[in-house]
């Protein structure tokens, strides 16, 4: 179990450190900025990369939402469930303060810049208010669990799964990043709002609650579509 959560720790501080480090490093960087599709692409990549490193190992959630979504659908013991959860939000955490500790370096540098922290309304990237950041963050989730459970399921293609959750990941970010800045991820989600404190922290409960609601409604749906589920 040690083993499963430190790996659980790694892969959910990488995804933060590849997945928010782009957006706060890059994605506007002058004249050479790699934009939404970078950042959108970043964080595919942290799940593809997370996905064959530790995969075997811990199942590669770095995502409460997933832990939760994959035991609603009878995929995860309900014994480990809050120790990942735990951890992955902790990896979160650690992800977050070094993206902080390494672009306070950086002369100009502001905390209220949001690090990469999710919102809705005046902190929306597109200025999409709490109904639509809610109806997003609830579908885009839902639809990453059923790719997850999809691509994991034992009758699916063998070695694909990483490569196909981290694309739906990447196009879930080009779908949503305008509209949240997207989450789809509590433990993402904690690391940044933390660290900027103020409206980050004021509206996370969003992209725990949203997030929380798509995943187990895909893992039941998913348990009830899926051949041999159980």
């Amino acid at each position: 179990m040690l083993k499963k959560l430190t790996a659980e720790f790694i892969g959910t501080f990488w995804l933060v450190l590849g997945g928010c480090g782009s957006a706060v490093f890059a994605a506007a960087f002058p004249e050479l900025g790699i934009g939404f599709l970078g950042v959108a692409l970043a964080f595919g990549l942290t799940v593809v990369t997370m996905a064959y490193a530790i995969g075997h190992i811990s199942g590669c959630h770095l995502n409460p939402a997933v832990s939760f979504g994959l035991w609603a659908g009878g995929r995860f013991p309900t014994a480990e469930l809050i120790p990942y959860m735990l951890v992955q939000v902790a990896g979160g955490i650690v992800g977050a303060y070094v993206i902080y500790i390494i672009a306070s370096g950086a002369p100009g540098f502001d905390l209220a810049g949001g690090l990469a922290s999710n919102g809705y309304g005046d902190h929306s990237p597109g200025g999409y208010d709490m109904l639509s950041g809610f109806i997003t963050e609830v579908l885009m989730t839902f639809m990453f669990l059923i790719v997850i459970m999809g691509a994991t399921h034992k009758l699916a293609s063998p070695g694909m799964a990483g490569l196909a959750i981290g694309l739906a990941l990447t196009l879930i970010h080009l779908i949503s990043i305008p509209i949240t800045n997207t989450s789809v991820n509590p433990a993402r989600s904690t690391g940044p709002a933390l660290l900027v404190g103020d409206w980050a922290m004021a509206q996370l409960w969003m992209f725990w609650v949203a997030p929380l609601i798509g995943a187990f409604i895909a893992g039941v749906v998913y348990r009830w579509l899926s051949p041999n589920e159980d």
